[in-house]
């Protein structure tokens, strides 16, 4: 298995119809109003850097980075996360979002935040092993019971869960 991650247009084919699974996935678990994904225009208006992983040459999996610069500290947020059912258990989404802490960590983005939402139980559970951790809403988000709002400090360590 040769795994492959680098960036693309979010207007390339490949990254574009994984963009448009992810959003027929969410479509039916979340009302308009708690749907925050950025369309493909809103990822390059927006400067999205968006990665996409291949799998033996198949597009698999995605994830972006959206640079908050106008905050004060500037922060990163994760975006457009997702790894087509196929691929799924292949460690393919740790693989996207530590390319994306490490692109973050390299801007000088000490903070990475996202937004998901609570049917995504996977992705939370991913998301809480690599040390994100549960915080309030943030930027233009509003409080919504729909939504899951996580954070993580760049270069803090990761606080292991191991039983005793």
């Amino acid at each position: 298995m040769t795994v492959c991650v680098g960036p693309e247009r979010p207007d390339h084919p490949d990254a574009a119809a994984l963009i448009g699974e992810l959003e027929a996935l969410l479509a039916p678990e979340y009302p308009d109003e708690s749907r925050h994904g950025l369309s493909v225009d809103q990822l390059l208006a927006q400067g999205v850097e968006l990665l996409v992983l291949r799998d033996d040459g198949v597009p698999a999996a995605c994830g972006g980075l959206l640079v908050v610069p106008d905050d004060e500290p500037p922060y990163g947020e994760v975006k457009r996360m997702y790894v087509r059912p196929a691929f799924r258990g292949r460690g393919h989404a740790k693989r996207i979002l530590a390319q994306l802490e490490e692109r973050a960590a390299v801007q000088g983005i000490a903070v990475l935040r996202l937004e998901t939402g609570i049917h995504q139980r996977e992705a939370i559970s991913l998301y809480e092993r690599m040390g994100y951790r549960m915080r309030g809403r943030f930027g233009p988000y509003r409080e919504d019971p729909l939504s899951r709002y996580l954070e993580k400090r760049l270069g803090a360590p990761e606080i292991s869960r191991t039983s005793g």
